[in-house]
């Protein structure tokens, strides 16, 4: 419908506001009353410095998305805002706008001269302050709050309104007016309202379904006269939020008939349309967290990295977080939906999706998850905390002001020896090399002997192979001394090198007389400067990494050894241009494809790690000891990977006590843990993600110089029956670490042991590690 009068052309004219001195006149004279009665000096402050749109930054919400681009994560920012340009507009909030605010926007000069003289008057004569203005009176006074500019209102809306209506066309006014104005509920900005109260678009390319309709408009636009309820009489001048009370609704009925005779005044509406047009009652009701946009979720993890991330890169280095939460950016992360949804399912143990092994269980049980894509490094799923302003179990992240945040860190136990495998198979050790492996045996040069306070290695478990154990026999059973000696012969300078290169960036060590382990960055110095911080124990396990590390370290061996560094940000765009693109790097760890076959091969042979839905897959599980415990554990770890998806899951405490089910047992290790939780994870996801499994088969290995089959003493993977993901029952084969044994069955009784290693730290800052 349009209107009389000037040219229009979906809501209003289309010809721009030319010089017009002739209209300068009543303006100057209305300006200059009212300067007289707010003095000359601020009147020529206002005439030199008022702000026009071009200088005005708006504050606009920065989206963050999952890996698609298209669902939302989370939405940044202290208002929410999103600006949509004046001709992406649909007519329905141009014309309900006009006839809520301004029934002469598109002839008036801009400024209500009558208001002005009234309040120049009122301040002249000290009567009572003056109403009434224009849309673009209206938009000048918003312009001017952004800018904290707080003398005379109506002076400083006449000059602001009198060099915009110069300046800028209607259209152009009235596009200014609908991205600024406030609608209530935190939403400013006709798209964010639209948004907000009845999840629809005011973007005229979006689906017609999807589109604010006319109704919906003058709904929205009959807020703006009182956007939120008086503070002080909530009840008693609520405003026009329907859903606010029956008082709100009111007054939003009547002033949404109020604008239907003002459109059909217009010519926007017949009367005919008029009556058939019917108030809309789908407003949402009022959301008391819509302000916390998403960031209480465990997604609100992510956003913490994502923002430590971009902290980092050249288009953000340096400046505060407001640039990234108010500057209108468009944030891709590498967070897969799907992945993630099968992640929070299975790690957050409240939940009923959860394993049943992990269910129902005490208030202080904790796991944390975190999936990589091999080869890319990208993040596809994070549990690290069901709360994203909570604490995070899976790493850590630099907040603004480069202070550490996130609880992350906890020692990974015989998960740990994934690396020392991996550095042996590199240095040409094959898997099918025997090794002296007693239950109990002395290492002199690294101080565990029968005399030292720590006393010599143990094994956790029995094996029968022992005393004369294949390298890939004792990993399947996680034999302590195999792996000491193992991690002597390599150097632990080898072995921590190797993790580096994978992608365990950070390490904590014990210092004497800190009651907090101490993060090590594990690229800040060569390796064998390193190593001097930390003793052979490094090899089975005892010093903190983060879940987030060891799951980009899994990521790069089922990468072949090509190791990429794991991140959360995929893109950074804003107004469809590219602001920041992930740098996707890879370096080889010089795994050749033998040593990569035989690590899978090994790996695969942990019963912990079988998956029965087609995959091959590896993995190694971990469990560490509370204190001089040998019964009681802290830490329980499932590390693994196939050739799309590597992961690492941590189960433990978050008091650092020790691990007790709800029944009163402390039979919990790596493989009755975090074990269901890893299984269940890692088959949900790689339904989810519909790749086909046999493009990513392991190979077999050739084992150089040596022609003997594997013995009998674990079975192939394609006749060893996994435990069942939501079983409590403990896997047949020993499959976890030290000092804590792994149970071959359901044990009668269980053997005292002595503890092989000094007491480990918790996952809080409140204990200490104990002697190296």
């Amino acid at each position: 419908m349009r209107g009389t009068g000037e040219t229009r052309g979906p809501a209003g004219p289309t010809t721009a506001s030319p010089k017009r001195k002739r209209r300068r006149l009543p303006v100057v004279l209305a300006v200059c009353v009212l300067l007289a009665g707010c003095g000359l000096v601020a009147g020529g402050y206002y005439f030199d410095s008022v702000p026009t749109p071009s200088d005005l930054k708006l504050p606009e919400s920065t989206t963050v998305y999952y890996a698609d681009g298209r669902t939302p994560m989370a939405k940044l920012g202290a208002q929410n805002r999103t600006i949509v340009p004046y001709d992406q507009m649909n007519d329905s909030a141009k014309q309900a706008i006009v006839a809520a605010e301004d029934r002469t926007f598109w002839t008036n000069r801009g400024i209500d001269f009558k208001g002005v003289l009234r309040a120049a008057w009122a301040n002249v004569s000290g009567g009572q302050r003056q109403g009434a203005s224009t849309l673009t009176q209206q938009y000048a006074r918003i312009a001017a709050d952004l800018r904290g500019v707080t003398y005379s209102r109506k002076l400083r809306e006449a000059v602001i309104a009198w060099k915009l209506d110069d300046a800028y066309t209607k259209e152009e006014i009235l596009g200014f007016y609908l991205n600024t104005v406030p609608f209530g509920r935190g939403a400013y900005g006709i798209e964010a309202a639209a948004q907000t109260y009845f999840g629809k678009t005011v973007r005229r390319d979006a689906p017609p379904e999807r589109q604010l309709t006319q109704a919906e408009a003058m709904v929205l636009c009959a807020m703006v006269k009182q956007p939120e309820a008086d503070p002080a009489d909530p009840e008693g001048t609520p405003g026009y939020d329907p859903r606010r009370n029956a008082l709100a609704r009111q007054n939003s009925i009547d002033r949404w008939n109020y604008i239907r005779d003002g459109m059909v005044k217009l010519g926007y509406l017949t009367s005919q349309q008029a009556a058939d047009l019917a108030y809309p009652d789908t407003v949402r009701p009022i959301d008391k967290d819509a302000g916390r946009s998403d960031l209480d979720r465990p997604t609100g993890l992510v956003v913490n990295h994502v923002l430590a991330e971009l902290r980092g890169t050249e288009p953000f280095r340096g400046k505060p977080d407001e640039v990234i939460r108010d500057g209108g950016y468009r944030i891709v992360t590498t967070i897969d939906k799907r992945v993630q949804d099968a992640a929070e399912a299975a790690a957050d143990i409240r939940r009923d999706t959860a394993p049943r092994a992990v269910r129902g269980q005490p208030r202080n049980w904790q796991a944390a998850l975190v999936a990589v894509e091999p080869g890319t490094g990208r993040v596809l799923g994070y549990y690290g905390g069901d709360k994203g302003s909570g604490a995070d179990y899976a790493g850590w992240y630099s907040d603004e002001d480069g202070q550490a945040r996130g609880f992350g860190q906890h020692p990974p136990g015989s998960s740990f020896k994934v690396y020392d495998l991996a550095a042996a198979v590199r240095d040409g050790i094959s898997v099918k090399e025997r090794f002296d492996s007693p239950d109990t045996k002395e290492f002199p040069a690294s101080g565990r002997t029968k005399g030292s306070a720590a006393g010599p290695i143990r094994n956790a478990e029995r094996a029968p192979c022992q005393p004369d154990c294949a390298l890939w026999e004792a990993t399947v059973a996680s034999l302590n001394v195999t792996y000491f000696e193992l991690t002597e012969r390599l150097g632990t300078d080898k072995v921590i090198e190797m993790a580096r290169q994978a992608g365990v960036e950070s390490m904590w060590e014990t210092v004497r007389g800190n009651p907090r382990p101490q993060r090590v960055d594990l690229r800040s110095d060569p390796a064998d400067e390193v190593a001097k911080r930390f003793s052979t124990e490094v090899g089975i396990g005892q010093y903190g990494i983060t879940v987030q590390d060891h799951a980009n370290g899994m990521a790069t061996f089922a990468a072949g050894g090509k190791r990429a560094d794991a991140h959360f940000v995929r893109s950074v765009s804003k107004d469809d241009e590219e602001v920041w693109t992930e740098q996707l790097r890879t370096t080889d760890l010089g795994l050749d494809r033998e040593a990569i076959d035989q690590l899978d091969w090994t790996l695969r042979r942990v019963r912990a790690a079988k998956l029965d839905n087609g995959w091959d897959s590896a993995g190694k599980t971990g469990t560490w000891q509370a204190g001089k415990s040998t019964t009681q554990n802290v830490h329980t770890w499932m590390v693994g990977w196939t050739g799309a998806l590597a992961s690492a899951v941590w189960l433990g405490t978050t008091d650092g006590k020790p691990l007790r089910t709800s029944d009163g047992s402390y039979d919990v290790y790596g493989s009755t843990g975090a074990a269901p939780i890893w299984r269940q994870f890692m088959t949900k996801a790689t339904e989810a993600m519909k790749l086909d499994p046999g493009k990513y088969r392991f190979g077999e290995p050739k084992f150089p110089g040596d022609t003997a089959e594997p013995t009998a003493s674990a079975p192939p993977p394609s006749t060893a029956a996994p435990t069942q993901s939501g079983s409590p029952s403990p896997s047949p084969t020993p499959s976890s670490p030290s000092p804590s044994p792994e149970p071959t069955g359901r044990p009668t009784s269980r053997p005292t042991l002595t503890p092989s290693l000094p007491p480990p730290p918790t996952v809080g800052p409140t204990r200490t590690r104990g002697p190296r």
